[in-house]
């Protein structure tokens, strides 16, 4: 928070107003492997600069860079890594986080803030119609490869927020289900559960190889199309819909839960993960700040609060709608429970 009783200063801008150079200096250290190649032993400029097979000169001020934004630490003229870059920057951490930068400088993204002034005065995205709400947009592939191991963390909290009756078969559906992460999590902590994943043709290629990898072939369906007109099925004991609602409009995200209410069985529960910003929808800056990717990359969509999707819920019929964040990330679940006789 700033100091009301600073002098005004221009730091901010420019700090912001080139941010771009911090997330090309990350790029760049991430495609180079700095952080791989320093792994657990610190090192010097020149040492890492001969293991990534580049100048000094350049390793050097990177490195240097890389320090004065927190990704490395220095002492004297040896770098080392911090935690958080250990975990999920070194390409030996089963965390590694470094795949995801393909998704996230996809020309389809980026450029969506080229000209933000212009889709903000017209009301339309101006570099397509859809944007990625597109049928089989090619970055949701890329999105299904990169992510998993960000989501691992709180599917397996969402695991934890999901009880399933131990003593019969179960059916758990996973909207948009991209990388399986949710899904996945659910069904290896329920041996009973058969799991039924939704998404694009393509994409679901890669969710049936997790779930392969996972052990789940056995307890592994699938359903390929739009998920606001294909048959859904029914008689399901919870629908997870993450990462989903924040691409529509209030009412087409209510038109879907009622879809949803009507493929649950009485008792089930629609499990939502979403980044829900407070009634303010400023704080917290993560979740909140999520509306302006959405401004940028779709028609309609947006960072909806707690308030309206429990408005969203109890408009079609679920019931005890509950709010469970889930840290360390910036997201959090959204439960609501489908009544006898609803």
């Amino acid at each position: 928070m700033s100091d009301p009783t600073a002098p005004p200063s221009p730091l901010l801008f420019f700090d912001t107003i080139n941010a771009f150079q911090k997330s090309g200096a990350l790029k760049a250290a991430i495609e180079l492997g700095v952080f791989t190649v320093i792994g657990r032993t610190p090192a010097t400029a020149a040492e890492i600069a001969t293991r990534c097979e580049c100048p000094e000169r350049g390793m050097r001020i990177l490195c240097d860079y890389l320090v004065i934004s927190e990704f490395l630490t220095k002492d004297g003229s040896h770098y080392a890594l911090t935690p958080d870059s250990a975990t999920f920057l070194d390409r030996n951490s089963p965390a590694y986080l470094g795949r995801s930068v393909d998704f996230f400088f996809a020309p389809d993204l980026t450029a969506a803030y080229n000209d933000l002034a212009r889709t903000i005065r017209s009301g339309r995205l101006h570099t397509s119609e859809h944007g990625t709400t597109a049928p089989n947009h090619p970055v949701w592939m890329e999105f299904a490869r990169a992510m998993s191991p960000l989501m691992f963390p709180t599917a397996q909290a969402v695991a934890g927020l999901v009880p399933l009756d131990p003593s019969r078969e179960t059916r758990v559906l996973d909207i948009s289900a991209s990388h399986g992460a949710f899904g996945i999590a659910i069904a290896r902590k329920n041996p009973r559960t058969h799991l039924v994943a939704l998404d694009w043709e393509s994409v679901l290629a890669v969710t049936e190889e997790n779930a392969r990898a996972a052990g789940l072939a056995e307890r592994f369906g699938k359903i390929a199309g739009d998920a606001f007109t294909v048959d859904l099925g029914a008689d399901y004991d919870a629908v997870l819909v993450p990462n989903f609602l924040h691409h529509f409009n209030k009412d087409d995200c209510t038109r879907f839960l009622r879809r949803v209410h009507a493929a649950l069985r009485p008792g089930g529960r629609v499990v939502i993960v979403e980044f829900v910003p407070n009634e303010d929808r400023v704080t917290p800056p993560p979740a909140a700040g999520f509306a302006l990717v959405m401004l940028g990359t779709t028609p309609e969509g947006d960072a909806y609060t707690f308030a309206e999707y429990r408005a969203m819920l109890t408009d079609v019929g679920f019931s005890d709608a509950a709010f469970h964040p889930l840290p360390p990330g910036a997201e959090s679940a959204v439960i609501g429970t489908k009544m006898a006789g609803s």
